[in-house]
């Protein structure tokens, strides 16, 4: 098992999006195992943490904020909130313009669905999200 490096405890932006991807694997893993709404929940933060590698690109961070005390001062940063997270990256015109589809993906996403009981999200629209993250997660 290889350990997330940190700067500062900062998860360095390499790591980010290879978490994101490996977030993607577990979505597709849970989607093998017919747990749809589980698939969902993990998509939706794959392509989370995969925003959050694009906004560190786009401030030219080396790392994204972590801890707590890290995060102090951008509070903003620290929701799942994707629509505002997007807007932060500087993508949201051309994400929305050339993958809007797969955007819409998420639309209705929200960190809450851990709390929804299964059954909600039927096979079809997990494949959907999943394989929208991995159009979102190749082009952020």
């Amino acid at each position: 098992m290889q350990v997330v490096r940190f700067i500062n405890k900062m998860i360095n932006t390499p790591d980010l999006i290879r978490i994101a991807r490996e977030r993607l694997g577990d979505a597709e893993a849970l989607m093998s195992a017919h747990r749809y709404d589980a698939a969902a929940y993990i998509c939706g933060y794959s392509v989370e943490i995969a925003l959050k590698y694009k906004l560190c690109q786009t401030l030219d961070w080396s790392g994204f904020p972590w801890t707590s005390k890290e995060l102090e001062n951008y509070e903003s940063l620290q929701a799942s909130d994707l629509d505002l997270l997007l807007i932060l990256t500087g993508s949201e015109a051309r994400i929305k313009a050339h993958y809007f589809t797969e955007w819409l993906a998420f639309s209705e996403w929200t960190p809450e669905a851990m709390y929804s009981i299964s059954g909600k999200i039927k096979p079809a629209d997990a494949i959907n999200m999943i394989n929208a993250a991995k159009t979102l997660i190749d082009v952020l």
